[in-house]
């Protein structure tokens, strides 16, 4: 039996629903991006590619502790 999934990466299946693209995707776009800082990720991810909050936040909270190490 597996643990659920808990922190930013419970959003994950729904995210690639609503927005039809992996995660692997969005996280190639931030880190991709000129932007370091979360909320500037955060908020670019909803003006430029239309995700709501909640999503892109977990999406870089995720990918910026991933690169991080942490």
């Amino acid at each position: 039996m597996t643990a659920p999934v808990k922190g930013p990466a419970a959003y994950f299946p729904s995210i690639e629903k609503k927005y039809g693209r992996p995660i692997a995707d969005w996280q190639d776009l931030i880190r991709s991006s000129p932007l370091t800082r979360h909320m500037e990720l955060v908020n670019w991810l909803k003006t430029e590619h239309g995700l709501g909050h909640g999503h892109a936040n977990a999406l870089v909270a995720y990918t910026l502790a991933e690169d991080s190490g942490t």
